[in-house]
C-alpha cells in the first residue's frame, strides 16, 4: 500500500516518474549506480550549485549526498568551473604526459605527508586494486586481509564478505575469494592469532575511520596497534582513503588519526568533483611500479589516468583546500547537525544517535546510544534493533519532499558550501520527518 509520503513524493515528480520509465528498457534496475534505485522512482536532478541541486520537476533540495563524498567544496564551484573550461578548450585527451599531471602531483604531495610517489588512476575502485596489487607483489604474497562492511569498491578481491552477503559475491571466482581475510575490527587480537596461523598474508587494508565512511567507527588506538603490528610482522599497511581523504583533514585520516600507513588510495574530492584516484605511498613500496632494467614492475596503464581535465580539476580544488578553511567550514555545519539531530531525537524520545567524523555524519536509530564508543561496543543483537531499511526509506522520502536529500536519513556528508540556515531547515525537516513516519505508522 503507498504510504501518505510516498504519494506526497509522487505527487510533485511526474517529470522524473515519466523519465525512470523510459530508463528502465536502458539499464539494469533502470539506474546507472546501486545506491541511486529506490522506490516508487528515482527523481532526476536538471543542475546544481553551491550546496544545492534541483530535479526536473523544479523542485529544490538541500544536498547531503555531495557528488557521493566528491563535493566538499561545494557544486559548481567558480574556480573549478573556470579551469574546466579552458583545459576542455585546449583538447581533453592528449595521450601523452602533460604539465597538469605534474601540478596535480605536487598539490597531492603539499598535503599528504605519506606520499613519496603517486600513481593516477580513473576511480578509487581502480586505486584500490592497484593497491592491492602493489601489496603483493611487494610481499610476494597472496592473502590480503580487509575488515567486516568496509568498503573498497566493487573489483572481485574488494567484493568479499567474508561470505555474509551473497550479493556482493555474485559472480566472483572462489578462488579469488579465497585470497581475501575478512574479520572483525578494533581487536587487534583477531589478526595476531591469524598471523600465527597464515604465513602468507600481505597486508592489511581499511577505511581508517570505519566502515562505511565512519558509521561503524574505529577507535584510534586500534589504528596505532595495527600500525605497529604490521611493521612488526612485515605486512603492508594501506588505507583507504576514498572518501576520508582531504575532508577529515587537509592531509587526510593519517593525518586527522596519527597514524601512517604505507600506501593509500584517494580519489573523490581528489579530482574536485571529476573522475580521478590515485595511490599514494612510501617509495619503497611505490617503486614496486617501476620498470627498472632486469626488474620486475607492475604493469599499469589506464587511458584517462591523470587526464587534463581532471588533472586541472584535482589540482585548483587541493589549492583551495590547503589555502582556504573549507575542511573546518564543513566540519563545524557537521558539528551543528549533530547537535540538531540528537535535539530532535531528545524531543521525540526516540532511541537513537546522531555521530560522526566532522563532516561525515551518521544516524543510528532505534538503538540505546549515548556515544560513539556505545556504537563502537554494540553487539549484534543490539545492532539488530535498529531501525531497518523500510524506515530510513520513509524518513528519507519524506526529507525529500521538504527539500533535503540525504542518504535514506541515515548518513550527511557536509560541504563547505553548506550555510547555517541550510542546517537549520534540516533539522526542522528530519522532526518533521519523524512525526510524519509517527503518523502513518512507519515507527
Amino acid at each position: 500500500m503507498t504510504t501518505p509520503i510516498e504519494k506526497k513524493y509522487i505527487a510533485s515528480r511526474s517529470k522524473s516518474e515519466e523519465k525512470f520509465k523510459s530508463a528502465q528498457s536502458l539499464f539494469p534496475n533502470g539506474v546507472t549506480h546501486d545506491a541511486r534505485m529506490m522506490s516508487p522512482f528515482p527523481y532526476y536532478i536538471s543542475h546544481s550549485e553551491g550546496s544545492k541541486k534541483w530535479d526536473i520537476d523544479g523542485n529544490e533540495y538541500v544536498d547531503y549526498k555531495s557528488g557521493h563524498g566528491s563535493m566538499l567544496l561545494g557544486h559548481a564551484h567558480p574556480e573549478i568551473v573556470k579551469v574546466v573550461s579552458e583545459t576542455v578548450a585546449k583538447g581533453s585527451l592528449p595521450g601523452a604526459s602533460t604539465e597538469l599531471e605534474v601540478a596535480w602531483g605536487k598539490a597531492i604531495q603539499d598535503l599528504v605527508s605519506s606520499a613519496e610517489k603517486i600513481r593516477f588512476t580513473s576511480s578509487g575502485t581502480e586505486a584500490d586494486m592497484m593497491g592491492m596489487r602493489i601489496m603483493r607483489a611487494y610481499t610476494g604474497k597472496n592473502k590480503i586481509v580487509k575488515f567486516e562492511h568496509h568498503f573498497h569498491g566493487w573489483s572481485d578481491c574488494a567484493s568479499a564478505t567474508g561470505g555474509s552477503d551473497d550479493n556482493w559475491e555474485y559472480g566472483v571466482p572462489q578462488q579469488i575469494l579465497d585470497t581475501m581475510i575478512v574479520i572483525q575490527p578494533n581487536d587487534i587480537s583477531i589478526l595476531e592469532n591469524l598471523l600465527n596461523k597464515d604465513d602468507d598474508i600481505a597486508g592489511v587494508m581499511l577505511e581508517p575511520t570505519g566502515a562505511h565512511m565512519g558509521l561503524h567507527p574505529i577507535r584510534q588506538s586500534f589504528l596505532k596497534e595495527l600500525r605497529q603490528l604490521c611493521t612488526d610482522r612485515g605486512l603492508v599497511l594501506m588505507f583507504d582513503e576514498v572518501v576520508t581523504g582531504f575532508r577529515v583533514a587537509k592531509g587526510g585520516a593519517e593525518e586527522y588519526m596519527g597514524v601512517t600507513p604505507d600506501i593509500s588510495s584517494w580519489a573523490k574530492i581528489l579530482g574536485g568533483g571529476m573522475p580521478g584516484g590515485c595511490v599514494t605511498g612510501k617509495a619503497e613500496f611505490m617503486d614496486i611500479i617501476e620498470k627498472a632494467s632486469g626488474s620486475k614492475g607492475i604493469y599499469h596503464p589506464g587511458t584517462f589516468n591523470a587526464n587534463p581535465i581532471s588533472a586541472a580539476a584535482g589540482a585548483t580544488a587541493l589549492s583551495i583546500v590547503k589555502n582556504s578553511n573549507v575542511n573546518e567550514i564543513a566540519a563545524k555545519r557537521g558539528q551543528k547537525l549533530v547537535d540538531g539531530l540528537n535535539g530532535v531525537l531528545s524531543k521525540l524520545e526516540i532511541p537513537g544517535l546522531a555521530y560522526g567524523q566532522d563532516s561525515l555524519v551518521h544516524f543510528k536509530l532505534g538503538v540505546d546510544a549515548d556515544s560513539v564508543e556505545d556504537i563502537i561496543t554494540m553487539t549484534k543483537e543490539e545492532e539488530a534493533k535498529a531501525y531497518d531499511g523500510s524506515v530510513h526509506h520513509q524518513l528519507g522520502l519524506s526529507l525529500l519532499n521538504q527539500g533535503v536529500d540525504t542518504w535514506s536519513a541515515a548518513r550527511f556528508i557536509m560541504m563547505a558550501s553548506h550555510t547555517e540556515d541550510d542546517v537549520n531547515k534540516t533539522v526542522s525537516a528530519m522532526e518533521n520527518a519523524f512525526i510524519e513516519a509517527r503518523d502513518q505508522g512507519s515507527i
